[in-house]
């Protein structure tokens, strides 16, 4: 039975995962590309960030993006949430506050589900960044939406 998720739900899914899928569209093409995400609920954001890219120059010219997270035991036994949203990009000592918060959340739900220590943002993201910051955005959630399938 496939089943709407309530707002709650949604949250939770959001809340449990630090992976998602993050749709843009460039050039009038949609594309999509994993991301590693904080979900921050009291402000209701997605806080990420990227190196420059066409990822980010894309977001720069349309902002209106998606994410999608999934939670997937098995072919009937999934959760599935689509955020719609608006980005928008951090700089200075306000993008250096913002991924602290993205690096101690994941890295809190990195122990959590995977019961190991982490100590630096470089264990847990294929980006290493030596002597610049990256580019981090935040995605401003408007809409939420989610479904479940249980059999």
């Amino acid at each position: 039975m496939i089943k709407t998720l309530d707002s709650t739900e949604n949250t939770q899914v959001l809340e449990r995962n630090y992976i998602g899928h993050l749709a843009y569209v460039y050039k009038d093409e949609p594309y999509i590309a994993p991301i590693t995400y904080y979900f921050d609920k009291e402000r209701n954001i997605i806080i990420g960030y990227s190196a420059e890219g066409h990822k980010v120059t894309a977001m720069r010219k349309k902002n209106e993006v998606a994410m999608e997270v999934s939670e997937i035991t098995s072919v009937n036994h999934w959760n599935c949430v689509v955020v719609h949203g608006k980005f928008h990009e951090l700089n200075g000592s306000e993008a250096k506050a913002y991924l602290h918060d993205f690096s101690l959340g994941v890295k809190d739900l990195i122990i959590q589900k995977e019961q190991r220590k982490l100590d630096f943002i470089n264990e847990f993201s294929s980006k290493i960044y030596k002597d610049d910051l990256p580019v981090v955005f935040l995605i401003h959630v408007e809409e939420v939406t989610g479904r479940m399938r249980r059999n």
